[in-house]
């Protein structure tokens, strides 16, 4: 079996909901549906939450970041810091655990590597998109969070397999295009990213509303400002410093993109803003990566 063979099983398999997690990922899965159980209230939710020690960490931690720090950085306890970010930044949290445990699962070092830099990558789009949301798109800046923690997991869910397939290892795509791929006698001009994201995400029982705001940046399809969850999600991934290990764009072509994006919003620029947000953005995207 080539590569092009074996990361044609993985997708035959999403496509037909064959999909396979590491172990320590159910525990947080389990926590992550029991969140959206309708009776679901604040105390079974920090019942919940102080079963998973990170959990619970990255949940005080991102309640004192600057982005929602409303009290001087004196939260200290599971309860307050629900109350502080709502239920929907709690499922947020939730599937960046997901998330990192699939990186963590990897015991191969050029793929735990290449998880790492897919997370750093992750929350720092999710840190971006969260705060374009709040001052820029004006659009829902919880859900921006959950989509820039999302947005990369179809390459997570690859990764996480390929340690079962070591042919995948062989002529990783350095700043070059992926071979033809055929699924199921259809043939694929290259890794369906689309594809294997929608499969993952409807396992996950992500919402179809996130799935459908992604589809943006699946597609490529970029405006001169925002103005939906796509459109914030594409601009943060665009304006990210942090490169995801499976963009084909040279790194000098990603940054020559990333330093000629601006436009003006009222009297100031996309870059004044994000200027006086460095803080904000420094805080947030810290608190996901500890």
């Amino acid at each position: 079996m080539n590569r092009s063979e074996a990361l044609a099983y993985i997708i035959e398999q999403t496509l037909r909901g064959e999909l396979v997690f590491p172990t320590n990922v159910n525990a947080s899965l389990q926590i992550h549906q029991a969140l959206d159980e309708p009776d679901c209230c604040m105390e079974s939710a920090a019942s919940l939450v102080v079963t998973e020690p990170l959990l619970a960490a990255r949940l005080v931690a991102i309640a004192n970041s600057v982005a929602y720090n409303r009290f001087g950085g004196g939260v200290t306890n599971v309860r307050t810091a629900i109350t502080i970010l709502g239920f929907s930044t709690l499922r947020a949290i939730v599937m960046s655990i997901v998330i990192r445990q699939l990186g963590h699962s990897i015991k191969n070092p050029q793929l735990r590597r290449k998880a790492s830099q897919l997370w750093q990558h992750s929350a720092h789009v999710a840190a971006l998109a969260f705060v374009l949301a709040k001052k820029i798109s004006h659009v829902d800046f919880e859900a921006a969070l959950f989509i820039g923690i999302v947005h990369e997991v179809g390459g997570f869910y690859v990764l996480s397999r390929a340690e079962e397939f070591p042919v995948l290892l062989e002529n990783w795509p350095e700043n070059s295009p992926e071979p033809d791929y055929s699924v199921n006698n259809t043939h694929l001009t290259k890794i369906p990213e689309a594809m294997i994201g929608r499969a993952v995400l409807q396992k996950l029982m992500v919402p179809k509303t996130v799935i459908s705001s992604l589809e943006t940046l699946w597609s490529g399809t970029r405006t001169t400002s925002p103005e939906t969850l796509g459109d914030t999600l594409m601009l943060a991934n665009d304006l990210v410093t942090v490169i995801s290990p499976f963009d084909a764009a040279s790194s000098e072509v990603i940054e020559e993109r990333r330093l000629s994006i601006d436009f003006k919003l009222g009297e100031s620029t996309l870059k004044k803003v994000l200027s006086t947000s460095e803080e904000e953005i420094h805080s947030l995207t810290e608190a996901l990566l500890k």
